[in-house]
């Protein structure tokens, strides 16, 4: 075995594969106390030779959580004098102004906790005040014996010029080995105070807590023997090393999902289609992400906790738009009788009732359970029975006796608000970015992901609904598709076509070096390398800019019309209008080095001709679509012995290992000859 990939969700952790010609996956529980458990018996499972692998790829939900539960690690933020209140005070506008119980981001950091230091750079990267060392160094001391574990500094104008961030970084972790540190520009050299302070602060904030969860995982592979990469999934669609992880760990953010996005990409190449929606749905949360000629969308920034109220990060991550409703969401009531879905969730332990863990409330899978559509006997491939009458008990008590219900109108309720919610997060994906859901398909997978992904494509009328192989480890299996990937980027501003032409020669070569020393440090051929060059532009007093491919960095000093033309074209697809008169300003410059895998036996195995391999007998059972006083009699299938041509109409429901696929009445479902489903959507009357 060469490669394998490893997700942790916050209720299963998924393993994919390539060993002795052929590939393995595993899904176990994860262990919320030390997550690493769940990779040792995912590893232990699939029958790992770990000694004999030559590179484990790695994502988790770690750091996202630990800022969403506000668990991270006490921290304290570094900043020039007078701008103390920069991170409270955030931006002055108002997404929802009609919520009269609105209030703005809460800032991971209290203001007793930032300080003032006396030094200054102007806007060009000129030292104005000098740094006092002494001061830094007494501060320091200060901190370590209030308890503080991490520090994150963020001076004025340190994208212009770190020198005095470096200083302070130097002292600090000289003097200070187990504070940690993080400073600014080396994270993000990019304007915007606010935003350049948050994600400075989400790196310290997280930074101890994932640190050692790296560790404990690089001492469970060493103590295996393990000897080749460790790579770790960044939320920028591509990996990175583990010690980069370790240093920059907001870098992970969105680590598991974006892997599965990846692997919907190329499942969107192999199908030839211009644009889809990747869609999952795992233990916890739901996600959905649009997929343009293969490639996920991506963003320069993110709010973590959601654009009110949450916490930005102004690095690119594939554009996920992400809900509360997954397989392990919470239904509950609220004072005034009104039925709600998450965004709790009972995670893997205690879990959903039916696992029989001691879990009291009822979940959106004891749901699909109550109503017939999953199998207590072949849940994770009969490995781990389902307890129907504890998840009957727990809706009962929790919901339908509040709502004076019966037990099956109420978990259809529970389903109806949970597809409903999904759906919002697929229209925000597709309508809300102008692309109408009628002329797009949608990549379902995640454990639960295929059990809803059809009652959401009713919904919003998309036509097409594709069920990969292996949906409930795909996520792992995208890891193995990953590029590793670094994004560069520095603040460059003014005219478009008439930059000073050095200046710009000396920015990429700047960031050029940049990259062939990433690459260097983390043992990658640069030969096999590819850098692509980019540039903020906006329309003369604009506020945000948007990304345009670069051919050479003479295209922006000489004012490209080509170039001009593109960003023309992308300003109308974003905004619905052009100016093709106005002068057009470059804001940042930016780099982004990739370096594919291209493992034949792993990229090949989404197109390899499928081979059914375990049939068994088809019966039937009663499931409830519409109507709970009326369940349909519908077809129950087996997936691994499906043939490539087998056709079925709905109702049916095709179960397998990891995963199950809910076939509504009409609707229409083929095996491709690669062994993924392509299903047909009866328009929902």
């Amino acid at each position: 075995m060469s490669i394998v990939g490893v997700d942790i969700g916050g209720t299963f952790t998924d393993l994919v594969g390539y060993r002795d010609g052929r590939m393995v996956f595993s899904k176990t529980s994860t262990t919320p106390a030390d997550p690493t458990v769940g990779v040792a018996t995912s590893v232990r499972e699939a029958a790992c030779d770990v000694p004999g692998l030559r590179e484990f790829l790695h994502g988790a939900t770690i750091a996202i959580n630990t800022v969403l539960e506000r668990k991270g690690a006490a921290t304290a933020l570094l900043t020039t004098e007078g701008f103390r209140d920069v991170y409270a005070i955030g931006r002055g506008n108002r997404p929802e102004g009609f919520n009269i119980f609105f209030r703005r981001p809460r800032p991971l950091v209290p203001r007793d906790r930032t300080y003032e230091m006396h030094e200054r750079m102007n806007a060009r990267g000129g030292p104005l005040v000098p740094l006092d060392e002494a001061e830094v160094l007494a501060l320091g001391t200060k901190l370590v014996a209030e308890g503080i574990q991490a520090v994150a500094v963020c001076f004025l104008h340190a994208y212009a010029n770190p020198a005095h961030e470096a200083a302070a970084g130097r002292v600090l972790r000289e003097n200070f080995p187990d504070l940690f540190v993080t400073l600014s520009h080396e994270i993000l050299r990019e304007v915007r105070e606010y935003e350049r302070t948050s994600t400075t602060v989400l790196n310290g904030y997280v930074g101890p807590r994932v640190r050692a969860y790296l560790g404990r995982l690089e001492t469970f592979l060493k103590e295996e023997e393990f000897t080749g990469s460790i790579q770790i999934m960044r939320s920028n669609g591509g990996t990175m090393s583990l010690a980069q992880a370790s240093a920059q760990p907001v870098l992970m953010m969105e680590s598991g999902p974006v892997a599965g996005m990846i692997g919907a990409g190329q499942l969107a190449k192999l199908f030839n289609m211009h644009r889809c929606i990747g869609f999952d749905m795992g233990g916890t949360t739901a996600k959905a992400t649009l997929i343009t000629d293969g490639v996920p969308a991506i963003e320069e920034g993110y709010y973590i906790g959601g654009y009110a109220s949450g916490q930005p990060m102004q690095l690119p991550v594939v554009d996920i738009v992400e809900v509360g409703t997954g397989g392990g969401s919470i239904a509950w009531c609220d004072a005034a009788g009104r039925l709600h879905v998450g965004p709790q969730s009972a995670g893997a332990d205690p879990g959903p009732a039916c696992y029989g863990k001691g879990g009291e409330d009822p979940v959106i899978t004891d749901a699909d359970l109550v109503l017939g559509r999953l199998n207590a006997g072949r849940f994770l491939g009969g490995g781990m029975g389902l307890d129907t009458e504890r998840s009957r008990a727990a809706i009962a008590a929790k919901v339908a006796g509040r709502l004076g219900l019966g037990v099956e109108e109420a978990a259809l309720g529970i389903c109806r608000i949970a597809d409903s919610a999904m759906g919002l997060a697929v229209r925000a994906v597709s309508v809300n970015r102008g692309v109408d859901p009628r002329e797009a398909a949608m990549i379902a997978f995640g454990g639960a992901g295929p059990l809803h992904a059809l009652a959401i494509a009713k919904e919003i009328f998309i036509p097409t609904v594709v069920i990969p192989k292996l949906p409930g480890n795909f996520s792992a299996f995208g890891m193995l598709l990953a590029p590793w990937r670094q994004d560069f980027v520095r603040t460059l501003v003014g005219e478009f076509g008439a930059l000073d032409t050095a200046q710009v020669d000396a920015a990429y070569a700047e960031l050029s070096a940049a990259g062939r020393a990433q690459l260097d440090s983390d043992g990658i051929d640069g030969d096999s390398a590819r850098f692509v060059f980019a540039a903020d532009l906006r329309y003369r007093g604009q506020e945000h800019a948007i990304t345009v491919p670069v051919d050479t960095p003479r295209s922006l000093s000489g004012g490209s019309a080509a170039l001009r033309k593109r960003f023309d074209e992308l300003h109308d697809l974003r905004y619905g209008h052009a100016a093709p008169d106005e002068r057009i300003e470059v804001v940042n410059l930016r780099l982004v080095v990739t370096a594919d895998r291209n493992d034949p036996a792993v990229t090949g195995f989404a197109e390899a001709t499928y081979v059914p391999t375990d049939p068994r007998p088809e019966t039937t059972r009663k499931v409830v679509f519409d109507d709970p006083a009326r369940p349909l009699d519908a077809r129950i299938l087996w997936r691994p012995g499906l043939a490539p041509g087998f056709t079925v109409e709905g109702p049916a429901v095709i179960e397998e290992p990891n995963s199950t696929v809910l076939i509504h009445p009409g609707d229409r479902m083929e095996v491709s000859p690669h062994g993924h489903l392509v299903i047909s959507v009866a328009p929902d009357t």
